[in-house]
């Protein structure tokens, strides 16, 4: 899943994209480069970021929506929001899933939207919303409260007629530096959920903080941790830098694990 911000302060590559044709030149690139689906996004949810009114979510998105699927008619896009009318109008013009990261949590008509439209919904973990939840870390058992979180919600989609459903653990959601660590160690633990799992590493802070490095330079770090993440059964990786997470999936397929 090839991450494509459309935001100005976006924590690796806000404000990158500001003309029609540099997001088709994005586009095209992450799609030859092997990206399954491209993932649009007009909130940032980095740790403290600034509120982002409806309309201004919904003018970023949706003109990049109809740009895209007139020039990739065959293209599969992910829409990264958590307010229904934004995913029922983008839905409307061509988007085929939504990347929601409260789970239905922060709008409560998120499911039903869902549910109408018959789409993947990416479910993540957090608490609170981007503004507050770095306020809210405090777990007695950090993985089990988080596949706790899932089994509600995914309970709660399917009683609604939701069938499509991936988890995603919201690394550097709600949880401080070695949280992070702590849940990517358990990964595996995810598979009980009967559910395809989602990781969002790339060059996050959790890598940065560990090798002491900045967002630029924290590719090698990123392309380690997708290579462990892939052993321990997730099935999308969400990445900044599709080539080299296209060649490590390519790579680990010719190898057993046990």
């Amino acid at each position: 899943m090839g991450i494509i911000n459309l935001t100005p302060d976006s924590f690796y590559d806000g404000g990158k994209l500001s003309s029609e044709k540099e997001i088709i030149q994005q586009a095209k690139k992450m799609l030859e480069e092997g990206a399954t689906f491209l993932d649009l996004g007009g909130y940032s949810s980095r740790p403290g970021a600034k509120f982002v009114s409806e309309a201004d979510e919904l003018n970023r998105v949706l003109p990049v929506v109809k740009l895209l699927i007139k020039e990739f008619p065959t293209v599969n896009l992910s829409i990264d929001t958590f307010r229904s009318p934004i995913a029922k109008k983008c839905l409307e013009n061509g988007a085929c899933m939504i990347n929601d990261i409260s789970a239905g949590l922060l709008d409560p008509n998120m499911l039903e939207v869902i549910a109408n439209y018959q789409v993947p919904l990416v479910m993540m973990h957090m608490r609170g919303n981007p503004e507050t939840m770095m306020l809210n870390t405090n777990y007695k058992d950090l993985t089990n409260e988080v596949l706790y979180f899932f089994s509600e919600r995914i309970s709660k989609a399917r009683s609604l007629g939701i069938n499509d459903i991936i988890v995603d653990p919201g690394f550097g959601f709600s949880k401080k530096l070695d949280q992070n660590f702590e849940l990517f160690n358990d990964l595996e633990l995810f598979s009980s959920l009967k559910t395809p799992v989602l990781v969002g590493i790339s060059r996050k802070s959790m890598i940065q903080k560990k090798i002491n490095t900045s967002a630029k330079e924290s590719l090698n770090g990123t392309t380690a941790l997708h290579a462990i993440a892939l052993q321990k059964g997730v099935s999308i990786l969400r990445v900044h830098d599709v080539k080299e997470a296209f060649e490590t999936i390519s790579l680990l397929q010719n190898l057993k694990f046990h």
